[in-house]
């Protein structure tokens, strides 16, 4: 009876070493890619420091970057997909940051990081303000920032829903200035007010209330002039850059709307006239 039971308990320890063998690879393999991002970074600024690269160069090594990108997003998931999410993001931060280089190469390749880490981990919050705003306003393609954040939407579990209202925010931004969805602008709107009235905290119970107005000034004009102040807010305070706060401060203020900052926050006096 013994004898008999030797053999499956040696297929099992088998069978478990080899799965652990295939998790150890390809987190190693994950961890090689995160440093390959990290080192062509690093590798970056230590040439810096002697002379500037050349435009072929800061686009060669934007060519490595997407690389490694599309190699994150084609890895199988082994329960490290915020690792992988978190590193990415980073990565992203000092690609937006790099005053140098972006000059020469673009934002081009913002979707691609935004699309890893949605992929990766749905979940990170934090990340959304950041990569949708610079997605459409610097990568130009708000179609793509719109997919997905439905993605992200998709993904977020009724009890996440109240802290995860700006969402649906973001995406009615983009839907109303850059896509001119104005109907699909007021669902997102009128989502991000049920959203955030879950809410026992008064400050995003009086965001659910902007939000419902927004929502209300699109029902009863699509050209609204009220609701495209509201979205520029949004862009204005969820902003990662002055240049970006600076251009949606302009535009708020072309459409008649004013710019209060109080105690380092920003308000805004929505126009008179719709």
């Amino acid at each position: 009876m013994t004898n008999a039971l030797k053999l499956p308990l040696r297929a099992s320890i088998l069978i478990r070493g080899s799965q652990l063998f295939l998790s150890a690879a390809i987190i190693l393999l994950s961890y090689g890619t995160i440093f390959h991002l990290q080192s062509s970074r690093l590798s970056q600024l230590d040439r810096k420091a002697n002379q500037p690269l050349t435009e072929a160069e800061y686009l060669r090594e934007e060519q490595q970057i997407k690389a490694s990108l599309q190699l994150l997003a084609k890895m199988p998931a082994v329960g490290f997909d915020n690792l992988v999410a978190n590193w990415s993001f980073l990565s992203f931060l000092q690609y937006f940051g790099d005053d140098q280089a972006r000059p020469k190469t673009g934002y081009r390749i913002t979707p691609d990081f935004f699309k890893v880490i949605v992929d990766r981990d749905p979940r990170f919050l934090s990340m959304y303000p950041y990569l949708s705003a610079s997605v459409s306003l610097y990568g130009g393609q708000p179609k793509q920032t719109v997919r997905l954040l439905q993605q992200g939407i998709n993904a977020i579990p009724p009890a996440m829903q109240p802290e995860a209202y700006f969402l649906w925010q973001a995406k009615a931004t983009d839907e109303l200035l850059f896509l001119g969805k104005t109907q699909n602008a007021r669902h997102s709107y009128e989502m991000a007010a049920a959203w955030a009235s879950q809410s026992s905290d008064p400050q995003i119970a009086a965001i659910a209330q902007r939000s419902r107005q927004t929502a209300q000034f699109l029902a009863s004009n699509p050209d609204s002039r009220r609701a495209r102040v509201g979205s520029w807010y949004n862009i204005l305070t969820n902003a990662i850059d002055n240049p970006t706060r600076q251009f949606a401060a302009r535009q708020i203020q072309a459409l008649g709307g004013e710019i209060i900052q109080r105690n380092g926050a920003f308000q805004v006096k929505l126009p008179q006239a719709d």
